[in-house]
């Protein structure tokens, strides 16, 4: 892979976190996480999605979760102890992140949200994020990228 590196990969190599850099083309327009993990030859397991959600207490809260799973909203909402969370627009995905659809990632965001990753995370020896850009991936071990970022893990899918 060429030397292109994203502002996530920098903040890695930085805080000195070992990862393994993915790239894909996206040039079909293909870039939910399922297509992604198809194209990095990842199991959907391993390769997990970056969620953002709103609170009623109009706090902010990522949730990441593997690719092929759905958020269960009431679970997100327990472990950061809100009465409900919902996910926000994809259209203010941006302005709240700094990402866009398909390269959101929990590393590097505008500000440091409450981030919580899916308890079967742990049962990997590493797990494929975005990288924040599409049509880039890190893979890295799940432990050191919550400790990074002060992300928790637990049971958000079904």
């Amino acid at each position: 892979m060429a030397e292109f590196k994203t502002n996530v990969m920098r903040i890695l190599d930085k805080e000195k976190i070992p990862y393994i850099a993915h790239s894909y083309d996206h040039s079909d327009g293909c870039i939910d996480g399922e297509s992604v993990a198809k194209k990095l030859g990842q199991n959907p397991d391993t390769v997990f999605k970056t969620l953002v959600t709103k609170g009623t207490g109009r706090d902010f809260y990522v949730f990441v979760i593997p690719v092929a799973k759905e958020l269960n909203l009431k679970k997100c909402a327990k472990s950061v102890g809100e009465k409900s969370v919902e996910m926000v627009q994809v259209s203010d995905i941006n302005k709240i992140t700094g990402y866009i659809r398909g390269g959101c990632s929990p590393i590097g965001m505008k500000k440091q949200f409450t981030t919580v990753f899916d308890s079967s995370a742990l049962s990997q020896q590493n797990i494929v994020v975005s990288a924040g850009k599409i049509g880039y991936q890190v893979e890295l071990a799940p432990q050191a990228l919550a400790a990074l970022i002060g992300g928790k893990f637990d049971q958000l899918t079904d």
